[in-house]
């Protein structure tokens, strides 16, 4: 699908650099936004719009008119409990000085929080194969700036705008700790509405065996799996399944260190 980048509806400086900027870093044509609402430029352009308003991009794919953009989400508050007792911390067994690999990146509220746990010492990698999507987040880390504890956490993510499967096929034998995946559900949940605007345009890529394979081969300590409670991607791919009770979603483990 074609994406074209645009200003806020009233630009200004910031906006014009910051939309020009875009252009320039994802090839992408600008347009100018000649005070066109988002479903005009949709109808005349027939393409996704990325805007560059005040103070963050916003990313609507064709025929949506509400945007995906950057937000640390549910990191904001995950870091500011013990991140020890954090359930994708616990289960992951994830330490301070750790590399996290995180397959399906999506807002980043895990890698962040990933991020935070490791510390300066460790390393965490977020995938969007998405390079509009890739490039909205990595901006969104860098340049967020509401919650000054997460500042420096956030800052270390390394985005890739690469499929995840085909990255983890590059990455030799136990070279990273923690492999993690949290694939879209295939079944929406209703409280979940960060992802709304994406349904139809992020991958959708749901779990396969060369997919686990692979992450088991990279990780020393474990693999994770996120995934909605009544899926059957647990059992068919040999994570031990950690029941969450109350909640829609559970995780799943395969301890590399028994493999």
């Amino acid at each position: 699908m074609k994406t074209i980048v645009t200003t806020a509806y009233r630009p200004n400086g910031k906006t014009d650099r910051m939309a020009a900027q875009a252009a320039e870093d994802l090839s992408i044509p600008f347009v100018l936004r000649k005070k066109r609402s988002i479903e005009k430029i949709h109808a005349e352009e027939c393409a996704d719009v990325l805007v560059a308003a005040k103070e963050r991009l916003e990313f609507y794919p064709l025929g949506k008119t509400e945007p995906f953009f950057f937000h640390p989400n549910s990191a904001a508050f995950r870091t500011k409990r013990p991140i020890e007792e954090d359930p994708l911390v616990a289960v992951s067994n994830l330490k301070a000085g750790d590399v996290f690999f995180d397959c399906t990146l999506g807002l980043a509220s895990d890698a962040i929080v990933a991020a935070y746990r490791v510390g300066s010492e460790g390393q965490v990698i977020g995938c969007e194969s998405h390079p509009v999507l890739a490039y909205v987040i990595e901006q969104g880390l860098a340049r967020y700036d509401a919650m000054p504890h997460l500042d420096e956490a956030m800052k270390r993510i390394e985005v890739a705008s690469k499929n995840s499967v085909e990255l983890l096929k590059s990455l030799p034998d136990g070279s990273v700790d923690v492999v993690y995946m949290d694939p879209m559900f295939t079944e929406e949940i209703t409280e979940a509405s960060n992802f709304t605007p994406l349904r139809g345009t992020a991958n959708n890529g749901q779990l396969t065996g060369e997919w686990v394979k692979e992450a088991v081969r990279a990780a020393r300590k474990s693999v994770v799996l996120k995934a909605h409670f009544r899926s059957a991607d647990f059992e068919k791919y040999g994570f031990a399944r950690r029941v969450r009770p109350n909640t829609k979603f559970h995780y799943g483990v395969i301890d590399c260190r028994t493999q």
